[in-house]
């Protein structure tokens, strides 16, 4: 069994958190869900309006922006809490949740459908991921290399990227997932940065300025579904079809994100979730969505007839055609999202197969037939859903197996806030046992101390006072 100490990467936290950040289906949605927007504005607008294209380019972004990353956070937050400021070892969901600990059976069957939850829910999000990024990849790789677009092409993407999980597998995270981490951050920044300075610059700037300032005008009336739209069902489905999935990623993110967060404060952990996360994301929506409204807008291609009368692969395969040296272009574009595709199921099968490892010690990978096993469920999985078809089966699926998550999602809010109130009242008693009891040892003091430094500088940034003394 292979070991790597995982807090070697806390130092490229920022990358990993932008790594996790995006994922193939980004590259895809991020230039088709304006299009659907544009067609059925959220606030009534009168469709292809200037209010409409302004509210098409702002939901992706509303979308993939903070709301999701605020889901994320509560397993984060709850996960790294318990790993480092109580040094107890998580290597399940349910292990973050302290008021479930304990040997009563009531807590155990809970515990166990926690976890099975948290499965299922990962299952149903890489599902869902996969189902709808390969048969785009498969028809674009159509009209790159003239290759049919049949169920045989589709099995060997299939067979290329389990080729892929294998190398990863084998070398674990240091020389594998990070390497490909590394490959993803690279491949998505280059794409944007050619499209944003091909394309129209000062146009994209302009209506991410205006975007900004919808998301912070409309944010409250978007996140309580009070918006008055003609098509509610387009625009609401949509948002429930994410909610779901920032759902069933969430137990995956906050387990690959505490775990890379070792020394930083739960203020850092949030921001840089909201920055590099969140950010990460709309910066997609704000450059190829709005290319791609641009392209709508100023008459250079009917991207929404092309939407509508042939599919997702169809209307991207279109957007890509306007940049120069197009044959380039959807090479570039095929090979990021297989990287992104390889990515996010190795990091998601290491994940699950840390759930279902026992005795691992800290810092220890779970093994390699273990994380090998479960790509190869995502990969049959995931085959079932591209043989079944269609992006509603996608969106069933995914708000099927993230929804019950909610409830998860709820219970380490309420352990996040019972761990810190409880540590505080700890914290107070020592200080009051110290205060009146003088027989207490300087050890005593010492380690109180060093409680304390950890538990403030975790909630409120304070930095440790190497140099005080008392702790020598």
């Amino acid at each position: 069994m292979q070991t790597t100490n995982l807090n070697t990467v806390a130092s490229n936290g920022a990358a990993w958190f932008f790594a996790t950040a995006i994922d193939a289906s980004i590259l895809m949605l991020s230039m088709v869900d304006p299009l659907r927007y544009v067609q059925h504005p959220i606030f009534g607008d009168k469709p292809y309006s200037a209010a409409a294209y302004g509210d098409a380019h702002m939901l992706g972004q509303f979308n993939w922006g903070p709301m999701a990353w605020m889901m994320f956070a509560s397993a984060t937050v709850a996960i790294a809490y318990v790993m480092y400021v109580r040094n107890a070892r998580v290597m399940r969901i349910s292990s973050a949740i302290s008021f479930l600990k304990g040997p009563e059976r009531y807590k155990k069957v809970i515990r166990q459908i926690i976890d099975f939850l948290v499965v299922f829910g990962i299952m149903g999000g890489i599902g869902s991921s996969v189902g709808m990024e390969i048969p785009v990849l498969s028809k674009i790789i159509n009209q790159i290399t003239g290759v049919p677009d049949t169920l045989f092409l589709k099995l060997f993407m299939f067979l290329i990227l389990f080729i892929i999980f294998a190398v990863t597998v084998f070398h674990g995270i240091k020389g594998g997932i990070d390497r490909l981490s590394a490959a993803h951050i690279w491949t998505a920044i280059g794409f944007l940065l050619i499209v944003l300075f091909i394309g129209p610059t000062l146009t994209i700037f302009r209506d991410e300025g205006n975007s900004l300032r919808l998301m912070v005008t409309k944010f409250i009336t978007m996140s309580t579904g009070t918006t008055t739209t003609g098509s509610p069902d387009i625009v609401k489905n949509e948002t429930i079809f994410y909610w779901g999935w920032w759902l069933s990623y969430m137990p995956v993110m906050g387990l690959f994100i505490a775990r890379i967060s070792r020394g930083r404060t739960i203020r850092q952990v949030v921001v840089g979730m909201l920055g590099y996360g969140a950010l990460g994301c709309m910066s997609f929506y704000a450059i190829l969505g709005g290319y791609s409204l641009y392209l709508q807008q100023t008459g250079v291609i009917n991207l929404v007839h092309i939407l509508n009368t042939q599919g997702q692969a169809a209307a991207i395969a279109a957007v890509l055609s306007t940049l120069p040296l197009k044959m380039l272009m959807l090479i570039i574009y095929s090979i990021s999202c297989f990287i992104f595709l390889a990515t996010t199921i190795s990091s998601s099968a290491f994940i699950v197969s840390s759930f279902t490892s026992r005795h691992l010690a800290p810092g220890e990978q779970p093994s390699q037939f273990n994380r090998l096993i479960w790509v190869i469920v995502f990969i049959i999985f995931s085959f079932g859903i591209v043989f079944v078809g269609g992006f509603k089966t996608v969106q069933a699926i995914s708000s099927i197996a993230g929804f019950p998550l909610i409830v998860v999602c709820g219970l380490l809010l309420i352990s996040i806030c019972q761990m810190i109130h409880q540590d505080q009242k700890v914290i107070q008693a020592k200080k009051k046992t110290v205060l009146f009891m003088p027989h207490v040892t300087p050890e005593i003091v010492r380690k109180q101390k060093r409680v304390e430094i950890a538990l403030a500088s975790y909630l409120h940034e304070q930095p440790r006072n190497q140099s005080d003394p008392e702790l020598s």
